[in-house]
């Protein structure tokens, strides 16, 4: 069987190599192969070259420079699926380190599902913050926040991309990431469409890989930001992008639209007003 490892980067030649470095060291099922595309965008520091250099088995797709994660991933995946009909595909952060067993854990998670529930479901990688501290850095979550590995298959409601397993069966119906979003939302977007389309998604068991958390707080509503970086933020692909951010509401919570797109104004320009009145019972 052939999994599709799906990677995009820009600028970060040490934490690209070192994601290659770990996954071509991890261990891969008897009967499975894997096939790595990776779109370098732009990058101006010699990923592509040290690619090549380190791992000449990989596919390095060059992307414009403007594709951040969620348009760089789409390439990847539409260069994949026109290449061949794969079997699976993961999505693999280039600042992601899987552990050696991760890819044997990830499909056994899926075997396991699949033979309950008698249908493909999709698997999200669980990361940690460090090897010394299985701190929950990434993965799947649900309304209440993150759902944390505890030795069994949970549910999940939403997925952050870092390492996730899909199945050809879902890309059919479900297909690529919307290009609807530049950089995130993509993710999330995914795997509410999943779900949708009659499928489950699930969490891996343990830990499987190491991704440091960005758990910065964010600028487009940091009230010691002024309102212009704010503001600047708040429309910025790698902030909220409000007009992203709006289609997103709009396809999942129609009815509730008018309440999160305003809290999300009053969030930017009175960031100290909102935290102190929200969410107050």
């Amino acid at each position: 069987m052939n999994i599709a490892v799906l990677i995009t980067c820009h600028n970060r030649k040490a934490k690209t190599l070192a994601c290659l470095e770990h996954l071509f060291k991890a261990e891969i099922p008897e009967g499975y192969e894997i096939e790595v595309f990776l779109v370098d965008d732009g990058s101006t520091d010699g990923t592509s070259v040290a690619v090549q250099e380190n791992y000449p088995t990989v596919n390095i797709i060059q992307g414009t420079g403007n594709l951040f994660w969620n348009r760089g991933m789409r390439l990847a995946w539409e260069t994949a699926a026109k290449t061949k009909e794969y079997d699976f595909y993961l999505w693999l952060n280039d600042d992601t380190n899987i552990d050696n067993d991760a890819i044997v854990h990830l499909l056994e998670c899926y075997n396991e599902i699949l033979l309950i529930n008698k249908k493909s479901n999709v698997i999200v990688g669980a990361c940690r913050n460090s090897l010394e501290q299985n701190e929950f850095s990434y993965g799947g979550r649900d309304k209440k926040g993150p759902v944390l590995p505890n030795g069994k298959l949970q549910s999940c409601k939403y997925i952050n991309g870092n390492i996730v397993l899909i199945s050809g069966q879902i890309f059919k119906k479900a297909g690529n990431l919307s290009a609807d979003y530049t950089h995130a939302i993509g993710d999330f977007d995914y795997g509410l469409r999943v779900i949708q389309e009659g499928f489950q998604c699930h969490t891996t068991k343990n830990f499987i890989a190491t991704c440091l958390s960005n758990n910065k707080f964010p600028q487009w509503c940091n009230p010691k930001e002024n309102i212009f970086k704010r503001w600047k933020a708040f429309h910025s692909p790698l902030g909220l992008n409000i007009s992203e951010y709006k289609i997103f509401i709009k396809k999942f919570w129609p009815k509730q639209y008018l309440i999160f797109i305003l809290k999300a104004y009053v969030k930017c320009i009175f960031p100290m007003l909102y935290h102190k009145f929200s969410f107050k019972k």
